[in-house]
């Protein structure tokens, strides 16, 4: 399977210029307590039912660069459809959901049906469906409120860190005026990887504020992966369908 291909639909570096979105704090932002941050966090939650992204992606690792299109269908909570294209043709298609990942491309002629779990441990990253949306909205990874943190402050930014998975570390970075989040990253010392999400200049819809700058890299033992997407439609709240079927002739892929 095309890694690269896969990693296009899964993983994304948004960088766009947008007004940002401000969620003004009447509290001195030096003293907030966590779960005060964490509130606040969510209060910028995003309400809508469908979400339409289409972007120019720029994937780059230590031995190459590809520059692509992508298109991007999200039924929140419930399906995310994410096409690649070059040159106007469709090169991979996935359909996300929260059971399952499918999967085509065209250059290998193959597919992949399954879950996350054989697919997080070939990605190098741990992943479920809302991990990827979340990513893609710029929410926190995980519910903030079923950790436990280790807080500082410094240059308007909360750093919440949580270290009570074991091996596991995750820290999340947050702007003390809006709330949302400005980094956030999953460390495995023990596997040696990574992977760190960035955000800035969101811009606010209708019942929603989505991040137009992301930047998401991993870093593992065989190097680093970073992708970049560059927006140039967003829509809300709009009819979408979500087609998907994988062409005859195509072999499947097994992961083990």
């Amino acid at each position: 399977m095309n890694k690269i291909a896969l990693l296009l639909l899964l993983i994304f570096v948004v960088s766009c210029k947008s007004k940002s979105a401000v969620v003004a704090s009447s509290i001195d932002a030096t003293h907030l307590p966590v779960n005060t941050i964490i509130e606040n966090h969510y209060n910028n939650k995003n309400k809508f039912s469908t979400l339409y992204m289409k972007a120019n992606a720029r994937y780059a690792d230590e031995k190459q660069t590809q520059n692509v299109t992508a298109e991007i269908k999200i039924k929140k909570d419930e399906q995310i459809l994410i096409s690649i294209r070059f040159l106007g043709i469709t090169m991979a298609k996935a359909l996300i959901t929260p059971n399952a990942v499918n999967y085509y491309e065209k250059i290998n002629g193959s597919y992949f049906e399954g879950d996350f779990s054989g697919l997080s441990k070939w990605l190098g990253a741990d992943l479920d469906y809302n991990k990827i949306q979340n990513m893609l909205l710029g929410e926190a990874f995980d519910d903030l409120n079923t950790g436990k943190y280790n807080e500082t402050f410094a240059e308007q930014v909360y750093r919440l860190d949580d270290f009570s998975n074991g091996n596991i570390k995750k820290s999340f970075f947050l702007d003390a005026t809006t709330f949302l989040i400005q980094k956030q990253e999953i460390t495995q010392a023990a596997e040696d990887r990574m992977i760190q999400v960035g955000y800035s200049d969101s811009r606010e819809y209708n019942g929603a504020v989505i991040p137009s700058n992301v930047s998401i890299n991993t870093f593992q033992k065989k190097g680093k992966t970073e992708i970049n997407l560059n927006y140039n439609t967003i829509t809300l709240n709009e009819e979408l369908s979500f087609p998907y079927s994988v062409p005859n002739g195509y072999k499947r892929i097994i992961i083990k």
